[in-house]
């Protein structure tokens, strides 16, 4: 038995080819023919099971035989807004794993103490869109570019919002046990400093903006370390 091939397809009911790097997959890589089967994703939660018509060196022809709408596996929208590290290879695993268990939106913030100060998000929406396809989960997680600190966190974000930080003078609460409790709206928003921390001034910032200061535990976590394990803990609390 084949093992299914997903494919990342933007409007896929109302297409009938495979993008040009889909494509190009499909051809070369996996070597698909007529009347393969093949499975569609249009990031906006449906799947589409699709035989493949026609293949020439660059183009790769379907026709969808059953439109499959998904049930999103937990609630609300996650959104890690985080530093990214000096090293792109870390962050750009972190977005990766994160995609895989479960992130809605993610957007890289430029700090005080921050080491990078620019980002290729061309690079991190790749990845976003291989591990969407590779851990099967129909919606695309939104990447944004980067933003300064003070500019993000003075917009309006909705739903419970929270700063993670290490600053033992400033009182801080354990995430993992807020999240568990019932919360007010299942919109969850986590800020992950940089290497050397946010500054203490803008988690004074953050605070005044309706932020609540919280550990991540009892260790001291790496930047792309923390970003993950802050979405893992909100998937608990929001998992169906």
């Amino acid at each position: 038995m084949k093992e299914a091939r997903y494919f990342y397809v933007p409007d896929a009911a109302m297409q009938s080819e495979l993008p040009g790097d889909e494509a190009l997959h499909a051809l070369r890589v996996l070597r698909l023919r007529e009347g393969d089967e093949i499975f569609l994703m249009d990031g906006r939660g449906c799947f589409f099971r699709a035989e493949v018509t026609l293949t020439n060196n660059k183009h790769c022809m379907y026709v969808i035989r059953e439109v499959l709408p998904q049930e999103r596996a937990w609630r609300g929208k996650i959104h890690l807004a985080i530093a990214p590290t000096k090293m792109t290879d870390r962050i750009e695993w972190m977005a990766e794993k994160a995609v895989e268990v479960g992130v809605d939106e993610i957007t890289f913030l430029d700090c005080q103490y921050s080491e990078r100060h620019v980002i290729r998000t061309d690079r991190i929406e790749k990845i976003v869109v291989s591990a969407m396809k590779q851990s099967r989960k129909p919606w695309l997680t939104r990447v944004n570019p980067m933003i300064s600190f003070q500019e993000f966190v003075r917009s309006n974000i909705e739903g419970m919002k929270y700063i993670a930080h290490c600053y033992s003078e400033i009182q801080r609460n354990d995430f993992f046990n807020i999240i568990i409790k019932p919360i007010e709206n299942e919109n969850v928003t986590v800020l992950v400093g940089p290497e050397g921390d946010f500054s203490f001034s803008e988690v004074q910032v953050a605070l005044d903006k309706g932020y609540e200061s919280v550990s991540l535990g009892t260790s001291r976590l790496r930047t792309e370390t923390a970003g993950l394990a802050a979405i893992m803990m909100a998937q608990l609390k929001l998992r169906y």
